[in-house]
């Protein structure tokens, strides 16, 4: 028997009507799909309702794959497509597999011989890259900084370090109550010379996105508490 596809789905990542943001392709595919991979059930119907309002919520079949799923449950929650059928596998927001529990089932697909199928849609990580002008050539994505200050600000040192050593961009999240506590460290840690991309609230309509140096930022504070931001760092020395 020929297995079915995984199906990664974008959601939104803001309060707007989602075909702004989600393309056809995707409601597509969820309308022909009634196995879901989700993090959460109610964000996941929710999602699923507002892409294929007409689509029968009872008749879907939800699975969770979450911090509390173990390894041994990963083969139960791809028998559906070893039986032929399709399945979406859904973030909370966002890109699914990136910054996100998804990727382990990913993994396990393809130890099954199971094609995955990446759909388009919105990224926080990819639009701050985008819109940060710094070097999109060359980045990485290093995920959560330390909690512990000590420790975050060696981490926001080793970074410029090699942002400065390699001209790669450095770009990194922080759970947003703690994103002013962060900011002030970024300030503190970081050299006066080096860029700071904040990005806030993306797609939102109070959506902040700017890139300055340290120093710039030392006159500015925007309100990061509470709202999803990615931050990113270049400490290229630029020609112009």
């Amino acid at each position: 028997m020929e297995t079915g596809c995984l199906y990664l789905i974008p959601s939104l990542i803001a309060d707007v009507p989602p075909l702004e943001v989600i393309p056809l392709s995707v409601k597509k595919v969820i309308d022909s799909t009634q196995h879901f991979i989700v993090e959460n059930e109610k964000s996941g119907r929710a999602f699923i309702k507002k892409i294929v309002p007409g689509k029968d919520q009872a008749a879907l079949i939800i699975h969770l794959l979450n911090k509390f799923t173990a390894d041994s449950e990963l083969d139960d929650l791809l028998r559906p497509c070893m039986e032929g059928h399709p399945v979406g596998l859904i973030s909370d927001a966002g890109a699914p597999s990136v910054a996100d529990p998804g990727s382990s089932i990913v993994s396990r697909a393809y130890q099954r011989n199971i094609r995955v199928s990446p759909l388009s849609g919105p990224s926080s990580i990819l639009m701050a890259v985008m819109a940060s002008g710094m070097n999109g050539q060359d980045f990485a994505f290093v995920g959560y900084i330390p909690i512990d200050r000590a420790e975050r600000r060696s981490r926001l040192r080793d970074l410029e370090r090699h942002s400065r050593k390699t001209g790669q961009s450095q770009f990194f999240m922080e759970t947003p109550y703690r994103n002013d506590k962060l900011f002030e460290d970024l300030l503190a840690a970081l050299s006066s010379d080096v860029r700071l991309c904040v990005a806030r609230h993306i797609s939102h309509s109070d959506e902040f996105i700017r890139t300055m140096t340290v120093g710039q930022w030392a006159h500015q504070k925007p309100d990061l508490h509470k709202q999803p931001t990615i931050f990113g760092l270049d400490a290229r020395t630029l020609g112009f």
